[in-house]
């Protein structure tokens, strides 16, 4: 998309002969030049006082002299493509291809009506890559994603092939969909459902300091006016759909650049002669005078505030005895709600496969497209989740659509219609995830570090075998989940709503037996003791290694220890500012990335451990090792 600006001509960290030879006087002058007060922005959102943070921003940030001299690089206007602009790499990982097409920076109308699109195209619900492509499993998986940046923005395409499909075939069901975009071959409830969960995402993420900081620095960052920010939901909500296909009819044609990501052997590689690194030394006996002014300094204790389960929970039950965990939203409109059962994978190892099964299916009354849309209506989100000894049936977004939504849910789970050929489909499907796991270095090592704390009994070997998910009868899968109705489970709510009407609705919208069911037990996955040194490998043809080293001497947990772990843990291996990251990355550039801990266990009744974590370049791992255990 960009091969005349620094967007798609830099490469990630420079050139062989960048890294060859660092100039420390161009590091400077980089500095010096950006980074003074005239082109930077300090972010806050938060519980603070505003007159004492300004006097402490003041204090520290007030000297700070502005540069008279800045500017910025120009550079001359990317050409529009006209025809499709194609490459292909090579990796040993799993086939996807990625496109996309230009458009003006993110302070641009243009962008806004790109979110639109984008969620037209995929919304994890009713979007028409989620229901004419990922629903019918046309593909593996195809998404849309948004890039906006300061000086041009991407609309991107993302696909993965089903076995024995080409990349240009997936090429080809993405772009049909970007027809039917074009034609406004689409349900007209669709945009204004997707304005709705606009708004209720914006709302949602209003709870968050976090992104409520990021706005300010994503505004700072690419030139939008903060007037433009704010009214961001009052402009989408005036897009009609004529807009969107004039739009998609203008903009998305044969201007687009993609990429190809084949499997394969890059020969291409260039390797680089391995550099002469100092080592620096750490210095930790010595103390800078800014170290000690921090250390000098007089604050005010904060007063930790503990949570108090009788106090901050309020504890109720439904008529048919169903126990109730409720906390009062009195910010806005929006609940979250969860229904906990106390067993997963470890009672059976098919609840995961079901769950996934389910997200396919409808009942004898809707399909399963239907259903998606019905949520997507109602700006109501909801979920299946299966952990090793818990399942989740969560349900969130507005409030006053919450007794629709569980209605919606439990008639789906009781009535869930099996559909053979969307089984057949899926099990093809996750047979060739299954593969691309194995392709992958970070899949294949975490699943023999499972086997290395657990042993051959461990979650993620713990899954029917290809030959099981072949010879599955799928309505078996429904009713697994059409059985979870019938067992003891709890609620925690957290909404507008007070007590007595939650329980009130969920007694006319959640309908169950009589008498419920105890959970089935399970058969737990268990921590092994490390009684001798062994060590396991898995060969994975890398430049570099993926390494744990991980220590149980079955000593249990005391909560008494808790404060000194922690402790610990922030001095010795936690973060950037931690020994073991210091020697190893920083000091000795021995290793990408370092980590150990002191770990509490999950369970009371689980012992304590230890880890370390390194991921070095191969002729550096001994090097690594010895550097840890010294």
């Amino acid at each position: 998309l960009y091969p005349t600006h620094p967007y798609g001509t830099q490469s990630t960290i420079g050139t062989q002969e960048h890294l060859k030879n660092p100039s420390i006087t161009n590091i400077k002058n980089y500095f010096h030049r950006y980074y003074v007060p005239n082109n930077t922005a300090i972010c806050m959102a938060g519980d603070f006082d505003p007159d004492k943070v300004i006097a402490q921003i003041d204090k520290y940030f007030g000297s700070w002299k502005k540069s008279d001299n800045l500017s910025y690089p120009q550079y001359a206007p990317v050409k529009e493509l006209t025809a499709p602009r194609d490459t292909t790499v090579i990796g040993q990982e799993a086939a996807f291809l990625m496109m996309g097409w230009n458009f003006p920076g993110a302070a641009s109308a243009q962008v806004d009506t790109l979110n639109v699109i984008d969620n037209i195209l995929s919304n994890g619900k009713a979007g028409l890559f989620d229901l004419n492509v990922n629903q019918k499993m046309k593909c593996q998986y195809a998404q849309s994603l948004v890039g906006g940046m300061n000086e041009y923005s991407q609309f991107m395409l993302y696909g993965q092939p089903m076995p024995g499909q080409t990349l240009k075939d997936v090429r080809d069901i993405m772009l049909a969909e970007i027809e039917k975009l074009k034609k406004g071959e689409f349900s007209n409830d669709l945009l204004p459902s997707v304005i709705n969960n606009l708004k209720l995402g914006y709302n949602t993420s209003l709870e968050s300091n976090e992104w409520r900081a990021n706005e300010f620095v994503d505004a700072f960052i690419n030139g939008e006016k903060w007037e433009d920010k704010v009214n961001y939901i009052n402009r989408i909500s005036k897009i009609t759909k004529k807009d969107i296909m004039a739009f998609a009819q203008k903009h998305f044609g044969n201007n687009y650049a993609i990429v190809y990501k084949e499997e394969g052997v890059d020969n291409s590689q260039k390797k680089i002669d391995k550099p002469q690194i100092t080592a620096i030394p750490s210095n930790r006996d010595l103390q800078s005078k800014f170290v000690t002014e921090i250390i000098n300094s007089k604050v005010d204790p904060i007063q930790p505030r503990f949570v108090d389960f009788n106090k901050d929970l309020t504890k109720g039950t439904t008529k048919k005895g169903l126990p109730v965990l409720y906390v009062k939203n009195n910010t806005n409109d929006l609940f979250v709600l969860s229904m906990r059962y106390n067993f997963g994978k470890e009672s059976n190892k098919w609840l995961s496969v079901a769950k996934d099964y389910l997200d396919y299916l409808g009942t004898n009354k809707m399909t399963a497209e239907q259903l998606k849309q019905e949520y997507y209506k109602l700006a109501c989100d909801y979920n299946i989740s299966v952990s090793n000894d818990e399942i989740y049936v969560s349900l969130s977004g507005l409030s006053e659509n919450m007794a629709k939504a569980v209605a919606l849910t439990d008639n789906f789970m009781q009535n869930a219609k099996v559909d053979k050929e969307a089984y057949n489909l899926w099990v093809e499907s996750e047979l060739k995830a299954r593969q691309d796991n194995k392709k992958n270095q970070e899949s294949n090592f975490r699943t023999l570090t499972a086997y290395g704390i657990y042993g051959d009994y461990n979650s993620r070997r713990n899954n029917p075998s290809s030959e099981e998910l072949k010879s599955c009868n799928p309505q078996q899968l429904t009713d697994l989940i059409k059985s979870l109705n019938g067992y003891k489970h709890e609620l925690l709510y957290y909404g507008p709503m007070e007590l007595n009407q939650f329980t009130a609705a969920i007694d006319k919208c959640h309908k169950t037996p009589k008498t419920l069911n105890n959970v089935p037990e399970g058969k737990p996955y268990t921590k092994q003791l490390t009684q001798k040194n062994e060590i396991l490998i898995a060969p994975y043809k890398a430049k570099n290694i993926y390494m744990t080293q991980y220590h149980n001497g079955g000593k249990q947990y005391d909560p008494k220890n808790a404060p000194l772990n922690a402790m610990f843990n922030e001095y010795f291996g936690g973060g950037m500012n931690t020994v073991v990251f210091q020697e190893l990355r920083e000091a000795r550039g021995l290793a990408y990335s370092a980590w150990a801990g002191y770990y509490t266990p999950e369970k009371k009744n689980e012992p304590e451990y230890f880890c370390t974590n390194i991921i070095s370049q191969n002729d550096k791992m001994m090097d690594c090792v010895r550097t840890f255990n010294s």
